[in-house]
């Protein structure tokens, strides 16, 4: 910006014709001028001359500064007294250029500040990719922890970890469950349970501060949802919670017409992430008693002798091995588990009931199971129409049998299959971004269940053989190829030289150029 109209159309040419990186977009002949265009065209760099008519360049440049904070300004000035170049450096002023200049003084503070914004950028674009990452991989953690919930896997994460990780204070945690009721149709359809599970979540984020909750995965018109407390939670707080969820669906269903109602179970509130287990059980047995009701749209869980609930850890253990069992393909411990199973239902309170809803529960982390390894089964059997317990639990049998069947066959079928192909997977992309959720979802599975198998077919995780194979590339680069080791770095896939160097050395005790001198010789 500068008050001689020659000068500027000679900066204007010289800057389009010396820079590839630089487009001048805009000339003004006084401060007033350039506060307006800088305004509409919002540059990145703003050349400016402190004499000017009207509003002077340092008048400008405070004002512009304080509208448009990221822009940098170059001064181009013939004054060259100490308290002018103090005043605009106070500014922000990142170049004072004197005037008469030679042209490439000012094309080399042009480039100076430009390699700044460039730099800036890129740092920002790094760091925004970070967060996303991260986000990423706390959402993939929190579903996959969640699984481990529901198979009572929970061992060694506690509250204060999931507390540092989200950045909040985690003092205990509860399960909710809601089950989607069709209002006239038996059954629900697909799109219908997508956009009510999409609704309930896009609620919550509304209302669930800091992201302190867990969508767990859904299961036929189940969902699971764990909310992580900052303080201990009262009845009154939980039932304000539940009432903002019930009347935002109240509007999104008349928006949306959708013909089912949403019916909610809600679990205890424990300290302990090993106990979160009770809670859903516990949501559960609420949900199965309001699923009738029209009155109801939710309900606390009840733990007392006309309402128990199945909470004991042996029942529980065994339930776990049991899923285990049938994920296996093992029928003969499937079949040993079940009747060890139903040997221990027999002897709790309200035997019939009981027993019902635990069938219904083991039956729901089944269909997890299945649907996490792409295996399509036919419905769950209803067990509430059966009194006679005994053909209910030949016919628990039968469906436990079948599904088992099932797995084997997907396993001789398919799972080797999968798995083959997971291999070649990794070992033609192991140079690009690669990690567990993008090789599941090649293979069409779930994270969770990709990582067992994939270890159990050859006997290492994933990210072990990622690395044996990144490993083995970089000794074939040093000796066959003229590369230095940073560029053998980012072609077998790393991002980080300092980190290749440590992963290198603790897989062949040897730094990489070390093993470069060692066996060039």
């Amino acid at each position: 910006m500068d008050d001689e109209l020659l000068e500027r159309k000679a900066l204007t040419k010289m800057i389009n014709s010396s820079l590839d990186c630089v487009t001048v977009v805009g000339e003004a002949s006084n401060g007033r001028k350039a506060i307006e265009m800088v305004d509409r065209l919002q540059p990145d760099i703003v050349l400016m001359d402190i004499k000017m008519p009207g509003i002077n360049g340092i008048e400008a440049v405070k004002v512009i500064r304080k509208r448009s904070p990221s822009i940098r300004f170059i001064m181009v000035s013939a004054f060259n007294t100490f308290e002018h170049a103090k005043e605009v450096m106070q500014q922000g002023v990142k170049e004072y250029v004197l005037k008469p200049s030679r042209q490439q003084d000012i094309l080399d503070s042009i480039q100076r500040v430009s390699m700044e914004i460039f730099e800036e950028r890129k740092q920002l674009a790094e760091q925004k990719n970070l967060r996303e990452n991260l986000e990423r991989a706390v959402t993939i953690a929190q579903k996959e922890w969640f699984s481990s919930l529901l198979l009572n896997q929970v061992q060694n994460i506690s509250f204060d970890e999931w507390g540092r990780l989200l950045g909040v204070e985690i003092i205990s945690g509860y399960i909710m469950i809601f089950t989607i009721q069709p209002k006239e149709a038996k059954l629900v359809d697909a799109t219908v349970i997508q956009q009510v599970y999409s609704t309930i979540e896009k609620i919550l984020n509304n209302i669930v501060l800091n992201r302190t909750f867990m969508i767990g995965p859904a299961i036929s018109t189940h969902l699971p949802v764990l909310f992580l407390c900052k303080q201990e939670s009262e009845n009154k707080h939980i039932t304000g919670t539940i009432q903002k969820i019930i009347n935002q669906f109240t509007i999104q269903y008349k928006l949306a017409n959708i013909p089912a109602d949403v019916k909610i179970g809600i679990g205890s509130n424990y300290k302990q992430a090993r106990e979160l287990i009770k809670s859903y059980y516990e949501a559960l047995s609420a949900s199965k008693q309001i699923i009738n009701s029209s009155n109801l749209h939710y309900m606390y869980s009840r733990k007392n002798k006309n309402d128990t609930v199945l909470v004991e850890n042996d029942v529980f253990e065994l339930e776990k091995k049991l899923v285990e069992a049938v994920q296996q393909g093992d029928l003969n411990d499937v079949l040993l588990m079940l009747d060890s199973f139903i040997d221990k239902l027999e002897k709790k309170e309200n035997e019939g009931e009981t027993v019902v809803r635990a069938f219904e529960a083991l039956f729901i982390l089944i269909s997890k199971m299945l649907h996490e390894l792409g295996i399509s089964h036919e419905t769950y059997p209803l067990l509430k129409d059966f009194n006679d317990k005994y053909i209910m639990y030949e016919r628990v049998r039968a469906y436990v049998i079948s599904v088992v069947q099932d797995v084997q066959i997907w396993r001789n079928r398919y799972g080797k299959g999968m798995m083959h192909q997971a291999k070649k997977f990794i070992e033609s992309n192991y140079a690009n971004h690669m990690t567990l959720e993008i090789v599941a979802d090649h293979v069409g599975i779930s994270p969770y269940y990709f990582s067992k198998l994939f270890k159990d077919r050859y006997g290492l995780t994933f990210i072990d053989y990622l690395t044996e194979i990144r490993i083995q590339k970089a000794k074939e680069e040093m000796l066959h190829s003229t590369k230095n080791l940073k560029e053998i770095c980012y072609a077998i896939g790393y991002k980080d030289p300092n980190y290749f160097s440590r992963v290198f050395k603790k897989h062949t005790g040897l730094s990489p150029s070390e093993y470069r001198r060692i066996t060039s010789n």
